[in-house]
């Protein structure tokens, strides 16, 4: 039995494998060792740059392009598709070859040596020296090449054939193409016989650990078997035993007293030594379990994790890099992808119809990020050789990343792509053999949930997790939920195909959003006031375990990320809104849905009983009790910023309890404007837990007039003059007013010449100005969108979507807009962006229901330009003010002028005069 200290030793030479290789590190990509899950120390990177050559005419075989003679006239980076940035290689074909000169450690003398390729897509042969070593099919799951015995160096040339097949899984390849070898290849050494699987199964309840290996072959003898189980460096279990003569598999438990289990706030992971005789490997698992449980003091099913409920807040990864496609630029990448998730509060993500790098799933395991894992999807019928490949890639799946415990959740298929048949629809006999998948699955994993289908049509057949997607405006989603809540319950044939009923699974949505939710979008809008309104009411029905947002980041086709393509950041806006509040406010375990809807519509002066329901998914023991503090505030019509109201009530609270309280009698301003109900829910020592908030727009004559102010404005579509060197057009018969380019909006403003020009103590010009940049939707003579998104046809322009205006974010498009009055300049001002974001809350409320948006989260930036006493004394000789926004040829970023219900304060271009 081996010692502590040499335990110890035995892992942190394992360990350092991942980082350190006989070769500059620096010079090759993803240098790490790619399965820390299953490593063994005699290993040698060969990612970096081959010779490759397109086989346009499929004739290299034919032509012996393998024997080492044929001229490959390029150079690709390995491990990326070929045609995606990082390769460095178009796409000019479908067959490509690879070519490199490797030479085998003279340390590995006398042992097996492999060729290991973590995934190439699609049907792949390899040769060394001209001999061939042999073939592979499948794109997505590793597999491997032995070289003979006794190899010391050689040419190494793979031919990867990629040819359009009906059959093939291509997922959402249509966003790069998975062309070619797309993860890390390398070389192996091992003994004669060695570990070919060992997959972990924990059992909390018992406190053991189940372990299951399979060898190679069977043992010629006798084998020694030692196992050790650590813990961030310290020793916590071990086992010895031995493998019988001809026997290629062993299953025995391993005891772990009080075991450390794995969860997302403390994810312990297991670091096991395997030593099989001559073979010495490094993995890993986390004790953890998956099931379902009730939601404390209900009969709703939720799934849980360590047999403790978990509200699920989730989005869909689609897992794609703009300049790598399927495969990410580094190891440090991969892991901000689960930080970017837990930086926002969310505790997991769905890998979409790819199957995951395992190095990321390595983070995901690291950080504590649950995962829902995709098996790809064909697009073709679902014939033998699509099952085939099918039930291949999901079996290869589960083999490999068994170990993983972020991994709670199978998925099969995805809203039934490629199990319908031609136009007949999804045949009783595919749903039959989909059902047997299910089976299948489940026999090779009893941990974990697995899903028949990710339900888009209302069809799951036999399933673990009641799933089903939706699209949806902000508005919408009050009835759908309704409606899902309603029809979902035990015996139900809602949200199943014919013949099929619910069991009683958790009920999940598995897709949400709003960027399939207005006609003809694809996203690129702000989200964020959608998001707001969906989460509100997704958390006022616990019936439903959780919600998967689509997504973690845009893509080619969708613009409606929490992240751009590139990674770089968005903005909501919300903590100008609410001081502090982010987007973990809406995904905060203890929750207060406050208002109806995010903004509506009331009289100046009248009283609201505006509803109050909270939503606690959480078992944290507040025995003291929670304070909700609720505030009012707020701009007036002429755009100056007022505070109303304020208290504090206590809220009654017990975890996972989820309930109305009593509504907060909210007395409105006495003058039209809008108006902000913030509310903060703090714990006994004042730490706040989460911050929401409503709006109103209130609507009316000021009870109370200031009367040392004199107020004239205009609306923003009454300008009487405009030139621009673009485009001018107006939003909403004239709500908000754009000009493109340089040029002018002039507006003539009455003022009355009775006013004394010596009791005026300042006059200000005030509006709320930003840049306006042309969009495709809005350039002339444009057609719509078009083309097969999935599958990499069509446009994507991203501004020509009919609802586009993107969402804030690090890219600023900047204006300057000159205010000059009666002839003389009142300032110059910057207006650094053309934005869109929760900010923008009147654009939202005043958009028409029709599933169309117009500029909606659009807003500007509050311009005071102080009018000389010459102005003043002039306009009251002639009774106007002649008021011109200018933007000049200098800095062309184009001029929006915002009303007083469009934007982001509610008021038109108005001339405020101040008396003494």
């Amino acid at each position: 039995m081996k010692t502590l200290k040499s335990m110890l030793m035995i892992w942190v030479v394992l360990s350092t494998v991942l980082y350190s290789q006989p070769f500059d590190a620096k010079n090759i990509p993803l240098p790490e060792h790619p399965r820390p899950d299953f490593m063994r120390v005699d290993w040698l990177n060969l990612n970096g740059p081959w010779q490759f050559a397109f086989d346009t005419e499929d004739s290299g075989i034919d032509k012996s392009w393998f024997d080492g003679k044929h001229d490959f006239d390029k150079t690709i980076m390995v491990p990326f598709s070929w045609g995606s940035k990082l390769s460095g290689v178009a796409d000019e074909g479908d067959v490509g070859w690879y070519r490199k000169n490797i030479t085998v450690p003279a340390a590995w003398s006398g042992k097996r040596v492999f060729v290991v390729v973590g995934a190439c897509d699609w049907h792949t042969t390899a040769w060394l020296n001209g001999e061939q070593l042999g073939t592979h099919q499948g794109g997505y799951t590793p597999f491997e090449f032995e070289l003979p015995a006794g190899t010391q160096s050689g040419e190494l040339v793979l031919r990867v054939d990629d040819i359009k097949r009906d059959f093939k899984l291509y997922g959402k390849q249509g966003y790069g193409r998975a062309a070619g070898i797309w993860q890390t290849i390398y070389l192996e050494a091992r003994p004669d016989v060695y570990v070919e699987t060992i997959h972990f199964t924990p059992d909390i309840d018992k406190n053991e650990v189940t372990v299951d290996l399979m060898l190679n072959a069977p043992a010629p003898k006798k084998l020694s078997l030692d196992l050790d189980f650590a813990v961030n460096g310290n020793k916590e279990a071990s086992y010895a035993g031995e493998i019988a003569s001809r026997k290629d598999e062993v299953s025995f438990v391993v005891p772990l007293e009080n075991a450390k289990l794995w969860s997302l706030d403390d994810p312990n992971l297991y670091d096991v030594t395997v030593k099989l005789d001559k073979d010495v490997l490094a993995t890993y698992f986390g004790m953890r379990k998956i099931s379902v449980v009730n939601l404390p003091g209900s009969e709703i099913p939720y799934i849980a994790l360590n047999n403790e409920p978990v509200y699920l807040q989730t989005t869909l990864d689609q897992a794609y890099h703009p300049d790598g496609y399927y495969t990410f630029p580094s190891d440090d990448f991969m892991r901000d992808e689960i930080l970017r998730s837990r930086r926002i509060g969310l505790n997991g993500q769905r890998v979409h119809i790819k199957v995951e790098i395992p190095r990321k799933l390595y983070w995901a395991d690291k950080l504590g990020m649950f995962i829902m894992a995709d098996v790809p999807n064909s697009w073709g019928n679902p014939d033998k050789d699509m099952q085939k490949e099918s039930e291949y890639a999901m079996r290869q799946m589960i083999k490999r990343d068994y170990n993983h415990p972020a991994i709670f959740a199978w998925v099969l298929f995805n809203e039934t792509w490629g199990l319908k048949t031609d136009d007949k629809g999804y045949l009783p006999k595919t749903q039959k053999w989909v059902a047997e998948m299910y089976h299948k699955a489940k026999e090779l994993d009893k941990t974990r949930l697995i899903e028949d289908n990710s339900a888009c049509l209302y069809d799951h057949v036999i399933t673990d997790i009641n799933s089903w997607h939706d699209y949806k405006a902000g508005y919408q989603w009050k009835s759908v939920l309704d409606n899902v809540v309603k029809n979902t319950y035990e015996g139900s044939t809602w949200n199943y195909a014919e013949g099929y009923k619910q069991d009683k699974d958790p009920l999940f949505n598995s897709e949400c959003g709003n960027v399939w939710g207005y006609e003809g979008s694809t996203g690129d809008v702000d989200w964020s006031f959608d998001y707001h309104w969906m989460m509100n009411e997704f958390r006022r029905r616990p019936q439903i375990c959780g919600w998967l947002y689509t997504e973690h980041h845009d893509v080619i086709n969708e613009w409606n990320g929490y992240y751009k393509y590139d990674r770089s950041q968005k903005f909501t806006g919300m903590g100008d809104i609410v001081e502090g509040m982010a987007l973990n406010d809406m995904h905060s375990p203890s929750y207060i849905v406050v208002g109806e809807q995010i903004c509506e519509d009331v009289s100046i002066g009248e009283t609201i009983d505006v509803p109050v329901f909270a939503s606690f998914m959480t078992d944290k023991n507040y025995a003291m009790g929670l304070e909700l503090e609720a505030s009012l505030y707020g701009w007036t019509t002429t755009g100056e910023y007022k505070e109303y109201w304020k208290t504090t009530v206590p809220v009654p609270y017990l975890p996972w309890l989820n309930h109305k309280l009593d509504p907060l009698s909210v007395v409105m301003p006495d003058a039209p404007g809008l108006a902000i109900l913030a509310v903060r829910l703090m714990d006994p020592m004042g730490t706040v837990l989460h911050r929401n908030f409503t709006s109103f727009q209130v609507i009316g004559k000021n009870l109370y007039p200031d009367e040392k102010q004199l107020v004239v404005s205009t609306e923003a579509r009454d300008f009487t003059d405009s030139k621009w060197s673009v485009k001018q057009w107006d939003v909403l018969d004239g709500l908000k007013v754009n000009g493109a380019g340089s040029g002018f909006f002039e507006y003539r403003m009455r003022v009355p010449k009775k006013l004394d020009a010596d009791l005026i103590d300042e006059a200000v010009f005030r509006a709320e100005l930003g840049a306006k940049q042309l969009f495709g939707k809005d350039q002339d003579n444009q057609t719509e969108m078009d083309g097969n998104y999935m599958l990499g046809k069509g446009t994507f322009d991203p501004s020509r979507n009919p609802n586009s205006y993107p969402m804030t974010d690090e890219t600023l498009y900047p204006s300057m807009v000159q205010v000059i009055i009666n002839g003389v300049s009142c300032g110059v001002f910057d207006l650094k962006d053309d934005p869109a974001d929760h900010r923008g809350l009147l654009s939202w409320h005043n958009q028409p229901h029709d599933r169309k948006l117009r500029e909606a989260g659009s807003y500007g930036y509050l311009v005071n330009a102080v009018l000389p006493e010459k102005v003043i004394r002039d306009a009251i000789k002639t009774g106007e003010l002649v008021v011109r926004l200018q933007v000049d040829d200098s800095l062309p970023g184009g001029l929006a002028v915002y009303g007083e219900k469009f934007g982001r304060y509610p008021l038109d271009p108005t001339v405020i005069f101040q008396m003494k």
